[in-house]
């Protein structure tokens, strides 16, 4: 990059050491090391207390004797997996939301940013990169409490938390292209209380989406939580369970998700130098 004194002589601005990018993830890992505390109630013991009170709790009445909630599975194995992909959709979405408006509206943190010689581009794929981290940690917790709790087992719950890795980037970056576009938190509401809480609750987390009404069902499979869930449980389960997939279908499920994570990408790149008129 070259910058013009006022004087008329040109010389060099070195990008930032580290890569551009890199720049702005140490930013944001810098920022969560102040508020990692905060996120201990959403991020772990929210999904916890789910996985007890619906998958003990509730999965100890409704698979006792003959009767099972879910055919050849156990309900606690259902729910954990099914709470592995939204939490990851939860913690995805979170890190897009209020940490990207307040870096453009409140903060200015952008505009600080952007003052350097970091593009559009840096800005987002950092975020991405933060928010990938993020969904990791938070996911990689919940699998470790799930398995000491008996919930899941066995090496398929490596795979399981990647494919929620990759579900919560597809719901983290069209977040992000959102969060680049709306001008009031009041968005948010409306995003939490329409878009997200009903995924949450009719994309297969908590019962199978075959036993919704065959046009809700269709609805479902338009959600990238049903696409992530189905992951995490042929994953996790294992060949053995009634989840399993072939590679045509884990093909099919992971290029559904792609796709709503990388034209997420690129259509936050465009809103946010948009937004920034950069």
């Amino acid at each position: 990059m070259t910058a013009t004194t006022p004087a008329g002589v040109s010389t060099a601005v070195e990008s930032p050491p580290g890569g551009g990018w890199l720049s702005v993830l140490a930013y944001w890992m810098a920022v969560y090391k102040r508020v990692w505390k905060g996120t201990i109630i959403s991020s772990f013991l929210a999904p916890l207390a789910y996985l007890a009170g619906m998958g003990i709790g509730l999965g100890s009445l409704i698979d006792s004797g003959e009767r099972t909630a879910v055919e050849g599975v156990p309900y606690l194995a259902f729910v954990a997996t099914g709470l592995l992909a939204a939490q990851a959709m939860q913690t995805g979405v979170g890190e897009a939301t209020f940490p990207v408006m307040g870096a453009i509206k409140w903060h200015h943190t952008y505009e600080a940013m952007l003052a350097t010689p970091l593009r559009v581009q840096d800005l987002v794929r950092g975020h991405v990169v933060y928010a990938a981290i993020r969904v990791a940690t938070t996911v990689g917790v919940f699998a470790i409490v799930s398995i000491a709790l008996g919930a899941l087992s066995g090496w398929g719950v490596l795979g399981a938390v990647v494919f929620a890795i990759l579900g919560g980037l597809a719901f983290a970056m069209p977040v992000y292209f959102y969060s680049c576009r709306v001008r009031s938190e009041q968005g948010y509401n409306v995003l939490s209380r329409f878009v997200i809480m009903p995924l949450f609750l009719f994309s297969g987390t908590f019962f199978p989406i075959s036993q919704l009404p065959a046009w809700l069902e269709a609805l479902a499979w338009v959600s990238p939580l049903t696409h992530a869930g189905a992951l995490t449980r042929a994953a996790a389960l294992g060949p053995g369970s009634p989840f399993v997939l072939d590679l045509g279908g884990y093909l099919l499920h992971i290029a559904y998700l792609l796709l709503w994570a990388v034209g997420g990408y690129l259509l936050g790149v465009r809103a946010l130098r948009s937004r920034m008129g950069a």
